[in-house]
């Protein structure tokens, strides 16, 4: 693209992937300061609807833009000028990190998380902090709606981290997952989310709930983003390629072997998972790929009860302080985890972490035999209402620990997106991004869910919000775009 078409590029920034954008900047086409002010402009537009935002100072941010446009070329970094989102439950030095919680109103830890030190030193731009749960531990949302049903939940507890994303206010969004928190968003918010192996990204200075499941994850809205922030982390597979070099001896799902896990929770599917699975495994094998219908071996049935109890148990543990520090500004659910733990005895958690850990070495061995494992994301598209939802499906890979990628593609009865997961054994991040690929393309392409760019005013009608609808967004760039008024946040 040539100079003279620069200023159309500023304009629909926002709905640029990050690999895109990150192109456009290294050729001179767009500066940081550009992107970021469409991204801002997009945020002023959107976020008295979506309300993705826990923090965020717009004169700060154009402040660390214009410090990256002013870096050589040749002491540039990897992901040089490509804003991210940071769930706020992960620490960061300049902006505070306040866990949904009134004890932490304001709170200032003055340090970066591990993750944060990583991005900033790629040439990342934190854009801001956005909404969790409380200390990513409850079902029940924060503020933050659906940008494609304002009366619907976005999931959680990333919630701020899937909607912003998904609603072109950032093209890359950190989140955490315990149990579903990154896949369930992606898949109600129709972003691609991804968590890697356990223990890949360093967790110092993330907020833990369960220091048996929680991992760092991304969201974004495209393979190739992702595949950028697994390089930046070092997520290569033993062959020591990395992510990108695997994804680009992939373009085609033709001799792929899958296999598909309903899994235990598969009577809890609704008709719309239930259609999309079907949908997906008809477009696979349509492309020349083999996808195996599998049930786990019957000493997996007890998985789901056994993450119940380590959850619980650490819960309590993680949550004690808290508790006996600011009980008061402590939620009921988050009480009952420090003054119990569920309930459950020493006993019952170490047969419950000793299972899994047993199980862990044998779904690596059934893994190991495909290329990769396809598998519900969650019950059905995004419900009405301010809880969360089901992570039922997700619950059983997060035990695992096993890399998961949610794909967006397919859609609910009420034109919701509802994705589905790939899944990979440990320590294979990197295959798991080469096979989702052309996957994914797939799935985008004929699985019935459009990517729209929400901007119209907002009406209410019969008690429910009913976003309007004026674009739609393919390949990363919108074609019959308006602008929407410009306002400082």
């Amino acid at each position: 693209m040539g100079a003279a078409q620069a200023p159309s590029v500023a304009e629909d920034a926002h709905l640029l992937t990050a690999a895109e954008v990150l192109g456009y900047i290294r050729t001179g086409d767009l500066t940081v300061e550009q992107y970021v002010r469409a991204l801002l402009d997009r945020i002023a537009e959107r976020d008295s609807q979506v309300r993705a935002w826990a923090y965020l100072d717009r004169d700060y941010v154009l402040e660390q833009a214009r410090a990256l446009d002013a870096v050589p070329l040749e002491q540039r970094g990897p992901l040089h000028g490509m804003p991210i989102g940071v769930k706020d439950v992960i620490y960061t030095k300049d902006m505070p990190t306040q866990f949904n919680s009134s004890a932490y109103k304001g709170n200032f830890p003055k340090v970066d998380a591990a993750p944060i030190t990583l991005l900033r030193a790629a040439g990342a731009l934190l854009l801001g902090k956005t909404t969790t749960t409380e200390f990513a531990a409850t079902g029940e949302g924060p503020a933050t709606r659906n940008p494609h049903d304002l009366s619907r939940t976005p999931g959680g507890s990333s919630s701020g981290s899937g909607a912003s994303v998904g609603d072109f206010q950032v093209p890359v969004a950190l989140g955490t997952q315990t149990g579903g928190s990154v896949i369930r968003p992606a898949s109600f918010n129709g972003t691609y989310g991804f968590k890697p192996t356990w223990g890949r990204i360093s967790r110092e200075g993330l907020k833990f709930f369960s220091v048996t499941y929680d991992t760092l994850g991304f969201f974004t809205r495209g393979i190739d983003d992702l595949v950028l922030l697994a390089d930046a982390f070092g997520l290569h597979d033993d062959s020591s390629l990395p992510a990108s070099a695997r994804l680009s001896s992939l373009d085609s799902v033709d001799g792929l072997r899958l296999a598909l896990f309903r899994t235990m929770m598969w009577p809890h599917a609704g008709p719309g998972t239930r259609a999309a699975v079907d949908d997906a495994v008809a477009l696979l094998r349509a492309r020349g790929a083999t996808v195996e219908d599998v049930e786990l071996p019957a000493e997996f049935d007890q998985l789901p009860a056994w993450y119940d109890v380590v959850l619980a148990v650490e819960g309590g543990t993680a949550f004690l302080p808290e508790y006996r520090a600011n009980r008061a500004h402590l939620g009921a659910l988050l009480v009952g985890y420090a003054q119990t733990s569920g309930g459950y005895s020493h006993r019952a958690y170490l047969e419950a972490v000793d299972g899994i850990a047993a199980l862990r070495p044998k779904m690596d061995a059934v893994l190991a035999g495909y290329d990769a494992v396809l598998t519900p994301s969650t019950p059905d598209e995004a419900p009405i209402g301010s809880t969360t939802g089901s992570y039922l499906f997700c619950k059983v890979w997060s035990a695992l620990h096993v890399p998961v990628l949610n794909m967006p593609g397919f859609q609910g009865a009420h034109g919701m997106p509802i994705g589905l997961s790939l899944v990979a054994p440990r320590f294979k991040d990197a295959q798991l991004l080469a096979v989702a690929a052309p996957v994914a393309a797939i799935f985008e392409a004929e699985g019935g869910w459009t990517r729209r760019v929400h901007n119209k005013t907002v009406t209410m009608t019969n008690g429910h919000y009913n976003g309007a609808v004026d674009k739609t967004e393919t390949n990363g760039a919108s074609h019959n775009a308006t602008r929407g008024f410009k306002s400082r946040l």
